[in-house]
């Protein structure tokens, strides 16, 4: 989602009051707020898929799967993840999480150099946070940086299924990108048909 600037420095509860209000989600980034653009179809499978596999896995356990419209607060700036995870009990405000356990962002051309760096390294700061997830829609490919590695980032491909630690699941990267459309995902079904 690419964002759009607006010059004007504004409080984070100017933020929160004029979020309530807004006709499109805005990001706080130091002060100013930047407007998000929509997303691609493939951004929304992944996105789904993602969120919908967590979810499933988490049923009957205290952890909560959120998706797109719910804010992460990390000191005084305010992100829409993609997908979050939240295990702890983090309820002082019903439209933003303090507290997540894994934070998931799909990446497209607009938003890849934020995502992997500003936005990554400032929630690595959260002290819940276990796993930040990239996963690019225009490949099959997915990135793991995960606090017990000292952020260290681990690859995922199609074929492959990623072990997210923190909450003892499994899934498969090939579930993940169920019903993308990429040059990948259509080379890896052709492969799946071919050979026996």
């Amino acid at each position: 989602m690419a964002l759009q600037n607006s010059p004007r420095h504004i409080s984070a509860e100017e933020y929160l009051q004029g979020e309530l209000l807004a006709d499109i989600k805005h990001q706080l980034i130091d002060g100013e707020a930047y407007a998000m653009a929509g997303a691609s179809e493939n951004h929304n499978l992944l996105a789904g898929n993602i969120f919908s596999e967590l979810k499933n896995h988490l049923k009957g356990t205290p952890c909560r799967t959120f998706m797109a419209d719910m804010k992460v607060r990390v000191a005084e700036d305010f992100f829409y993840p993609d997908v979050m995870v939240v295990c702890d009990q983090d309820n002082e405000d019903e439209y933003y999480k303090k507290s997540p356990i894994i934070i998931v962002e799909v990446l497209s051309k607009a938003t890849r150099k934020f995502d992997q760096t500003s936005k990554r390294i400032r929630c690595q700061t959260i002290p819940t946070l276990q796993e930040y997830v990239l996963i690019e829609q225009d490949k099959g490919e997915i990135q793991v940086f995960s606090r017990s590695q000292n952020w260290q980032s681990f690859y995922y491909y199609l074929g492959d299924s990623i072990t997210f630690y923190s909450l003892g699941i499994t899934i498969s990267v090939e579930d993940i990108y169920s019903q993308v459309n990429n040059e990948d995902v259509l080379a890896f079904i052709e492969q799946k048909t071919v050979l026996p």
